[in-house]
């Protein structure tokens, strides 16, 4: 996954048209509440980024790929690749700070 750059990531919204703006993440113990920053897509891949809906000022965003379970609706999974995680947040950061 390099050699990609913000140039190279395209808007997608295809959480917004399945779930709004608001996503609601469920974990073996509780579920919490996420507010739809961006979605886009690289190369092959479309990410997502996320922040939890009752964060502080210093709550970080998440950052997600945006897979498909056997019906083709979207789902969320981690990025477990450092890499491809640090590419897809420096895309993201660029974005961010184009709206500086």
């Amino acid at each position: 996954m390099d050699g990609y750059q913000l140039k190279d990531a395209k808007p997608i919204d295809v959480l917004k048209q399945a779930f709004g703006e608001e996503i609601i993440l469920d974990d073996e113990e509780s579920s919490r509440t996420y507010v739809l920053l961006t979605e886009f897509s690289i190369g092959q891949h479309e990410y997502a980024v996320l922040v939890p809906a009752e964060s502080g000022k210093d709550e970080e965003a998440s950052v997600f790929r945006i897979t498909r379970n056997p019906a083709g609706d979207p789902e969320l999974e981690t990025i477990d690749d450092d890499d491809e995680w640090e590419m897809v947040s420096e895309i993201y950061d660029e974005m961010v700070a184009d709206f500086d």
